[in-house]
């Protein structure tokens, strides 16, 4: 899959959770008043381990705790091989047949080399599919084999923090995972070798594309936790981290949000207005987000940045 696919939830799918119930980010900030348990410090990046190359072709995920050694994977059989070479031959952009000739190989050969491969086919289909739960398992797999596969953390971290919702009981577990996988992205990313298949151009993408949902992910972490202060920065960096021809609008949205929240309110405005220029279903919160800031301006002061 190509990396811009993280973009599934930056209009409709996003507007839609600021939409239901109290939203996504309804709690502004109450979540770190409440009786949450604190938030898990993010385990650090093994440094024995060397980061797994960037994949062009599909992204890569996350888990909450450092994982097991993976088994060694098992010698390959011509049959295998065989089964193998049927995949690649599906055209990249299949997914309603690599997907399940992908889970029916890992049944098949649960030990394979290619498991890395197969469950990254099925973190890119689940997500074009929009099917995150399938998405988001297939994705704690592949990070299991691969702990510092910097896309798929970094889409893994963007995902769950889009994704939680306030009031469930899981909120702040997901949240924290968020948090983890989005910091060990940033912290590998930069100590990536380029494969000698990709271009530079290329290898640059890849790593902007990781960094920039990692960082959507943080950013939106502590703006649901409310450090604010902590939120734009990270927001900043997203936006910085868009090579895309159209930058993502929610990162937009929540770089307005967080700014207006911390009382940057001229900021805010700067911010809404860039999101409100993008045709997306966002653009009415960002409409309102606009007028939001620059009444607070007018009624209260702004805070020193």
């Amino acid at each position: 899959m190509t990396l811009n696919l993280n973009r599934w939830a930056s209009a409709a799918a996003f507007a839609t959770l600021l939409s239901c119930g109290p939203g996504l980010l309804a709690a502004r900030g109450a979540q770190s008043s409440q009786q949450n348990p604190p938030a898990q410090q993010p385990q650090p990046a093994d440094k024995s381990k060397q980061p797994a190359p960037l994949a062009m072709d599909s992204p890569q995920a996350g888990t909450n705790a450092a994982p097991a050694a993976p088994a060694a994977p098992a010698p390959s059989t011509p049959e295998e091989e065989a089964a193998f070479k049927e995949f690649q031959a599906l055209p990249p952009n299949d997914i309603d047949k690599r997907i399940p000739m992908a889970e029916q190989f890992l049944q098949k050969y649960p030990q394979s080399r290619y498991r890395p491969v197969m469950y990254q086919t099925l973190v890119s289909g689940y997500l074009a599919k929009q099917e995150v739960p399938k998405m988001l398992e297939a994705g704690e797999k592949e990070i299991a084999l691969n702990p510092n596969d910097t896309p798929v953390l970094g889409l893994m971290g963007q995902t769950l923090a889009r994704t939680a919702n306030p009031k469930s009981p899981d909120a702040v577990q997901k949240l924290n995972k968020a948090e983890e996988y989005s910091k060990r992205a940033i912290e590998v990313t930069p100590t990536l070798t380029k494969p000698a298949e990709l271009s530079d151009e290329q290898f640059n993408n890849a790593k902007s594309n990781a960094l920039e949902m990692a960082y959507s992910g943080l950013g939106l972490v502590y703006l649901q936790k409310g450090k604010y202060s902590d939120a734009i920065p990270a927001l900043e960096q997203s936006v910085k981290s868009d090579t895309h021809p159209e930058p993502d609008p929610v990162n937009l949205y929540l770089l307005g949000l967080a700014n207006e929240k911390a009382s940057h309110f001229d900021a805010a405005v700067t911010a809404y207005t860039k999101c409100a220029a993008i045709q997306s279903t966002l653009q009415p919160n960002c409409k309102n987000g606009i007028e939001s800031a620059k009444k607070a301006n007018s009624t209260q002061l702004s805070a020193p940045k």
